[in-house]
């Protein structure tokens, strides 16, 4: 793995802070941190310190982090925002590939946002992807599980509730639901990254100096949060699962917690003032 780069993927700063607040930040949701620390953690996974302070600022008018001032020193802590949208984050993460799931009821819900609410159909589609929805066309999105309750409090929290639709049902047991399932999701670029994460990340064990043991951790935890939103987690019973999900949800749960010692120990050291 690269010493300042992530084995998938290009990251804008923005995403890595959120994947920093919820690893070493969001156990302590009062905690104030150091702006100044922020950027040397974001330097050393290779973002320049301009580009570092303008992610923090526009995480801050997004209403993500909150600012406070003392003198010359500027920290940031977790708004009820974020801290709402880290814990349903973690509920995704560390269930996914946890155990098989069983044929049930699917979800459809389609949508006609009008372009002058064009924000709140892209945080739909984010929140959609993350529930483990795939578009099968132009507004119509499908999950393989019955994600009722946490859609409509999703058009109910952007408002959008009038422009959308929603009905639960099962596929046709005439269908090639691997075949239809492939035009909503890449399975097989999924089961290529599954792959790619057990062979970058396989080789590390928790004998590791603390900035390189911060390092490591940061990019598992970043590279694995996009998993819930490539992986809808098809029922076995009609899908094979990836062959190294398996692998490599095991290697992300050992390793976490392996190196959360070091890493947590440097974050620290960086980052309070």
């Amino acid at each position: 793995m690269p010493e300042s780069a992530p084995p998938h993927g290009d990251p804008g700063p923005q995403e890595l802070v959120m994947t920093l607040l919820g690893t070493y930040v969001s156990p302590r949701e009062s905690r104030r941190v150091w702006s100044g620390g922020l950027v040397g953690v974001l330097a050393g996974l290779g973002f320049s310190d301009g580009a570092a302070r303008i992610a923090l600022a526009r995480l801050a008018r997004r209403d993500l982090l909150a600012r406070h001032k003392a003198g010359r020193l500027v920290h940031y802590s977790l708004t009820r925002r974020t801290i709402a949208l880290l814990e349903d984050g973690d509920r995704r993460i560390f269930s996914l590939g946890r155990r098989d799931r069983e044929v049930g009821q699917w979800t459809v819900l389609w949508q006609s946002i009008p372009e002058s609410r064009r924000q709140a159909r892209e945080r739909l589609v984010r929140r959609l992807r993350f529930l483990g929805f795939g578009p099968v066309q132009d507004g119509t999105w499908i999950a393989p599980h019955d994600r009722e309750a946490e859609v409509l409090a999703l058009l109910t929290e952007l408002d959008v509730a009038e422009h959308a639709g929603l009905m639960l049902g099962k596929p046709s047991p005439a269908l090639d639901v691997r075949r239809f399932a492939a035009r909503a999701w890449n399975l097989d670029g999924l089961a290529a990254r599954y792959d790619a994460f057990v062979r970058d990340f396989g080789g590390y064990s928790a004998d590791l100096p603390d900035a390189e043991a911060f390092r490591v951790r940061t990019w598992l935890t970043h590279t694995f949060r996009a998993f819930p939103s490539l992986d809808p987690e098809l029922p076995v019973g009609l899908v094979p699962a990836p062959p190294s999900r398996a692998a490599a949800v095991e290697l992300f749960h050992d390793l976490y917690q392996a190196l959360a010692p070091a890493a947590q120990r440097h974050f620290d050291e960086v980052t309070e003032k």
